[in-house]
């Protein structure tokens, strides 16, 4: 996956796009961008979403997705490890292609793709098929071209960013579901009219927060083939349940993120605003590393003692309130 994608080029969408000036790609990621320009700006969209998403998830962790601006590397150096939190980008941001792509196509901004004419099932009672089902399918699979596209190693890393590539893009086929709309007189529902449609991103974002939190630890193994050495992976506890496509694996630890360090990409989580009333990892215990926190008030101007006046507006006044705010030491 090139993030570059999702943070440089986040205007992508309103200029025109020139293949040749997106850095990171590799020559297959640059044919597909050539071949496929129209939905180009989807692709960027979708990485852009999928970050999104992983600063929201981890908003209240030691690590919290940290972006790094005029850097190819966007993450800094927290993805050069084979970490659970490499096997979460890179699940979340080849979801977010899979997304974007299947919405843009759903709103007719592109002529290569559009609605899916599959019914996929017979119509229920009081229900039709209608409306424009995403095509979910043809999002995934342009995931799977642009993002897989530079996992071809025979390495333990390709195939790890290849399995977590696939186990985002699942969550997507996995959670559509039916939306419906009522017709007739006087809103009555004489006539549901019903199409598949894709879940809300943060319910995709939820369901890959499980699955790093239960992520399987893999061991690497080597085998002589005719093109050469080919590192694979399995399971590293054999009492534990074998991963399923379904679920995210990483084969190196993560550091902890506690203190500032330029070669494992860590920040340190000095300054961080932290809550001091949580005993969870974004309480001021874990996520200070034991370093104690520091406590400050905080004015913020507020509305307050809003009425409603018939009809129809709400006046309100200002207060100005006082709060605690903690930061790790």
């Amino acid at each position: 996956m090139s993030l570059a994608l999702g943070q440089q080029y986040s205007s992508i969408g309103s200029q025109p796009i020139l293949c040749g000036s997106i850095p990171g790609l590799v020559p297959k990621q640059l044919r597909f961008c050539r071949n496929y320009i129209e939905i180009m700006p989807s692709v960027a969209e979708g990485v852009k979403l999928g970050i999104q998403e992983c600063q929201h998830q981890f908003r209240g962790r030691r690590w919290n997705c940290t972006t790094i601006k005029d850097n190819l590397a966007i993450f800094g150096p927290v993805l050069d490890k084979a970490t659970r939190e490499s096997a979460f980008v890179h699940a979340i941001a080849s979801a977010g292609v899979a997304f974007a792509v299947t919405r843009s196509c759903a709103e007719g901004t592109s002529t290569m793709c559009g609605c899916d004419s599959h019914h996929k099932g017979p119509p229920g009672e009081g229900w039709k098929w209608g409306g424009c089902s995403e095509d979910a399918e043809f999002g995934v699979l342009v995931s799977r071209e642009f993002a897989d596209a530079r996992e071809n190693r025979p390495d333990a890393r390709s195939a790890m960013n290849r399995h977590n590539n696939e186990a985002g893009r699942m969550t997507i086929l996995e959670n559509m579901h039916l939306r419906c709309k009522c017709h007739g007189l006087s809103g009555s529902c004489e006539v549901k009219t019903c199409w598949w449609a894709q879940p809300d991103f943060r319910l995709l974002g939820d369901y890959l927060k499980d699955k790093y939190d239960s992520a399987s630890e893999m061991a690497v193994e080597k085998h002589r083939e005719s093109r050469g050495w080919v590192e694979t992976l399995r399971a590293k506890y054999a009492f534990f349940k074998h991963p399923t496509e379904r679920d995210l694996v990483y084969y190196e630890g993560s550091p902890n993120f506690c203190e500032p360090n330029p070669e494992t990409g860590s920040f340190g989580t000095r300054d961080r605003v932290c809550n001091v009333s949580s005993h969870g990892i974004e309480g001021c215990d874990l996520l200070c590393c034991g370093r104690g926190h520091n406590t400050r008030t905080e004015k913020r101007k507020e509305k307050c003692h809003c009425i409603f006046h018939w009809c129809c507006y709400v006046s309100c006044q200002e207060c100005v309130r006082v709060y605690d705010v903690h930061t790790c030491k």
